[in-house]
């Protein structure tokens, strides 16, 4: 019954949920080189802390290029026993968030051997088994694998398919599957991507991993505020005081959290579209190409570095000015700096998910009523609408609301590298308030553009929530 109130309750508002707004979660298989660097820890505690989110279907312990001989389950069980112990204060704040038993009992094993010596006849395991009976549920939703660290498991499972299935059945497995991985860190991620030319694969490649998207979660930028991935805020908002999951994540070694992209695109924000890595999102922006890497550097992981033959989801470059507070007057101004790199378009979101993330810690301890929850954004019209050349329309999100009744802050912006129109659409008056005024392009041909919403509550930590509007312009 308070279902149908709540759909009617949109109705009457005005407020419509395009198809591709309905929220269904992402099903994700996790494989992970943990023990190989703290960071994969740090991961999985993020993780779980999304796992009312987002499907978990398995977590697997691999090998990689730093953990060759060794694969460490009980790693993932020493966090999941953490996990269980807060889980019931988690459902104080979202009723979908597993039991512990449920997440152990997906939890594999990869053979402990390296790349492409785990592949080919007789080389199965219970993580290679374990994608492939995924696969063949009766689940039309795509099947995301999240690699963390060597891929061969996952090669493994692709070698079975091709040697057991019909040609039917290997293009309808396939094109269920996505995949994104924390570059190449072992020498199956080349081989699955030579064999298996229409496999969904988003990838920095090779191991100069400073080259890589990714990277972005760890970057130190000049000129703008790093504090959110210091160790200080870490050991306050993370490690102390939020429970034994919050203990159990390590201090950072080389990087922080240098898998987490491969599951944040995952995330129901109302930005994230996974299908869509061209659109950009909390796990970065990737277009699809076949890169070609003149005089790129050689990392000394040991993976070797191959041409790529196929076109591949790759990185992509996002030009961002930060918006900064201001204390008189507009509650916010355009700053003067200005970036521009394919590690820009992840960083950019950075305060906001190591934001999401805190609050996040802050459920496994205390009451609904004691922490913050992000906004929900109502809009009057649909998310996708299609208009002339140079219409002028009016966007509106009125009827947002903060579950603890903080007050929200509106900001509206174009993102140029999402859509096909590349040239900047203004914001008429002011981006601040709940009302939007845009003059649409003039255009002889048909073209895109990306609007972005983000709602901001002044709770704490503040937590954000967006609305992604893609407006089609006909001539």
């Amino acid at each position: 019954m308070k279902k149908l109130f709540f759909f009617l309750f949109l109705l009457l508002n005005g407020s419509f949920l395009s198809a591709q707004e309905i929220f269904q979660k992402n099903r994700a298989i996790i494989l992970t080189d943990i023990e190989a660097d703290p960071d994969d820890t740090q991961s999985l505690v993020r993780l779980l802390l999304y796992s009312n989110e987002i499907d978990i279907k398995g977590i697997v312990a691999t090998t990689s290029c730093w953990l060759k001989d060794s694969v460490h389950p009980e790693s993932i069980h020493k966090i999941l026993n953490a996990y269980a112990e807060v889980q019931p204060n988690l459902k104080l704040h979202n009723s979908q968030f597993p039991d512990a038993q449920s997440l152990a009992d997906v939890v594999e094993m990869g053979l402990p051997v390296y790349g492409m010596l785990g592949v080919g006849e007789g080389q199965d395991s219970k993580g290679s088994k374990l994608i492939i009976d995924t696969l063949e549920e009766e689940d039309e939703r795509p099947l995301w694998i999240s690699v963390w660290g060597g891929s061969n498991t996952l090669a493994q499972a692709l070698f079975k398919i091709r040697n057991t299935k019909t040609e039917d059945e290997q293009k309808l497995l396939i094109s269920k599957l996505r995949v994104y991985a924390i570059s190449d860190q072992d020498d199956s991620g080349i081989w699955i991507r030579n064999n298996f030319p229409d496999l969904f694969y988003v990838v920095s490649p090779g191991d100069d991993y400073s080259n890589a998207t990714w990277n972005g979660m760890m970057t130190i930028i000049e000129n703008i505020d790093n504090s959110k991935i210091s160790n200080s805020w870490i050991a306050e908002n993370i490690q102390q005081a939020h429970g034994p999951l919050g203990t159990s994540y390590p201090d950072v070694a080389w990087g922080i959290e240098g898998d987490t992209p491969a599951f944040l695109s995952l995330i129901p924000n109302g930005l994230n579209f996974p299908e869509h890595p061209n659109w950009g999102g909390w796990g970065g922006r990737y277009e699809f190409y076949k890169p070609f890497f003149s005089g790129r550097k050689k990392g000394n992981s040991g993976v070797p570095f191959e041409v790529e033959r196929r076109k591949i989801w790759t990185n992509a470059e996002d030009k961002y000015s930060p918006y900064l507070a201001n204390d008189y007057g507009r509650s916010v101004r355009l700053d003067t700096t200005a970036f521009k790199g394919d590690k820009v378009s992840l960083w950019r979101w950075r305060d906001d998910f190591q934001n999401d993330f805190a609050a996040r810690m802050d459920w496994c301890t205390k009451r609904y009523s004691e922490a913050n929850h992000a906004p929900v954004i109502l809009l009057k019209h649909k998310a996708q609408l299609t208009v002339a050349s140079g219409e002028k329309l009016t966007l509106d999100a009125f009827d947002s609301y903060d579950p603890d009744g903080d007050h929200l802050s509106f900001f509206w912006f174009d993102y140029p590298e999402a859509g096909t129109y590349k040239n900047p659409i203004e914001i008429e008056g002011t981006q601040n308030a709940h009302l939007a005024h845009i003059n649409a392009p003039r255009v002889k041909e048909e073209t895109s553009f990306h609007v972005i919403l983000k709602v901001t509550d002044k709770g704490t930590p503040a937590l954000c929530s967006y609305k992604r509007i893609v407006v089609t312009v006909k001539p």
